[in-house]
């Protein structure tokens, strides 16, 4: 809940930037402003490992929102889910220190699209994380991509992706929703 006024401030910016012509093309790259907030923080006093995902969440509206996928895929009954992430970490973000969120898709597979964010203050990038996300309708069912690019008249614009993020998205996979997965550790 405490992530939903910065949400509400960051949709309300982005469709305000829309509006004044401020929108971007699929490839480019969202960067919004924020600042490390005291509920942000842990015991150590920097920015709790969770919130990041969290906070490039804000990126991800802004992005949807001023590419216009959000509005494209609102009119579809479709939905992004979140399937997989994996974040670095770099440099500690401090209390009250104001960074960038940076964010952009970086490419596609047969399954999913992924995403790159950034935390950067000053050019630097502190942290960063790659997001898998499937494009899932309400109805039931996954979104093509033909279908979902097509949406935009921009079919062949979103690159596949590199083969490292291939291998970490096959090893960080789980079985499919429909398909068992006990909770066995190996010794």
């Amino acid at each position: 809940m405490n992530v939903i006024w910065r949400t509400i401030l960051v949709i309300l910016s982005a469709r305000r930037r829309l509006r004044r012509g401020q929108g971007l093309d699929q490839t480019a790259v969202s960067t919004i402003r924020l600042t490390t907030l005291p509920t942000d923080l842990d015991i150590l006093w920097h920015m709790n490992n969770g919130r990041y995902l969290s906070l490039f969440d804000l990126g991800r509206w802004d992005l949807l929102i001023r590419t216009g996928l959000f509005d494209a895929m609102k009119e579809r009954g479709w939905y992004a889910v979140v399937s997989s992430e994996t974040v670095t970490f770099r440099k500690s973000l401090e209390l009250w220190q104001r960074f960038d969120v940076e964010s952009r898709f970086t490419g596609h597979d047969h399954k999913a699209m992924f995403m790159e964010h950034r935390a950067v203050v000053d050019g630097e990038v502190y942290a960063k994380v790659i997001v898998r996300a499937r494009i899932l309708r309400r109805s039931g069912g996954r979104v093509s991509h033909e279908e979902f690019f097509g949406a935009l008249g921009h079919p062949g614009d979103v690159p596949g992706v590199e083969d490292w993020i291939h291998d970490w998205a096959a090893a960080s996979a789980l079985p499919p929703t429909k398909a068992p997965a006990p909770s066995v550790w190996s010794d």
